[in-house]
């Protein structure tokens, strides 16, 4: 599959379409992405073996070109047997050429790899104009090779804008080529 420049097309095709649709001003007005934010819960899994710890945190190293940063809990919970100051995640926050070329093989390989996927729903965006993907397994990005994989494990994708509503949003994501899914068409 040939990649693309996605920063690219946002520049040629998506701001003129929204300027048109929305009558911006300026190039400078039109809603950007400002970063995307790369989420791991791994809870009590790491406390027991931190083999699984390891994996979790070069898979997702190689999953974003980055390397993560773990994530604390901020105060002790009994039931979950969590402390403060435990490590209960990891984390990556990507901007720049790594955000869009994350995004790039987000939505031209790993989105289509999802079992059963029919397109992300309307609900994943929120009213600030934001985008939160869950993933349930990581192995559908083709870095990773299912065979070397000792624990598979879900993660979550925050797509941070800057735009004022939901529906540039929404329009800025179907002109990136994110899947969304628009309900019942008849």
């Amino acid at each position: 599959m040939q990649s693309r420049n996605l920063k690219e097309k946002y520049i040629k095709e998506v701001v003129p379409a929204m300027i048109k649709k929305f009558g911006f001003k300026s190039n400078m007005a039109v809603p950007k992405i400002k970063k995307v934010t790369v989420n791991v819960g791994i809870g009590s899994k790491s406390l027991k073996d931190s083999k699984i710890h390891e994996a979790i945190s070069s898979d997702l190293a190689i999953i974003t070109g980055q390397k993560p940063v773990p994530t604390k809990a901020r105060r002790a919970i009994a039931g979950f047997k969590v402390r403060e100051g435990m490590i209960v995640g990891l984390k990556t926050t990507l901007r720049g050429k790594k955000m869009f070329d994350f995004l790039s093989r987000l939505i031209d390989s790993a989105i289509p790899r999802i079992r059963d996927f029919r397109g992300i729903e309307l609900k994943s965006v929120d009213q600030d104009g934001n985008l939160n993907i869950g993933i349930k397994e990581h192995i559908i990005f083709l870095e990773i090779s299912p065979e070397k994989v000792k624990s598979i494990f879900g993660l979550e994708v925050n797509i941070t804008t800057d735009a004022k509503n939901r529906e540039q949003a929404l329009e800025l994501f179907n002109l990136l080529g994110f899947p969304i899914k628009y309900g019942k068409k008849i």
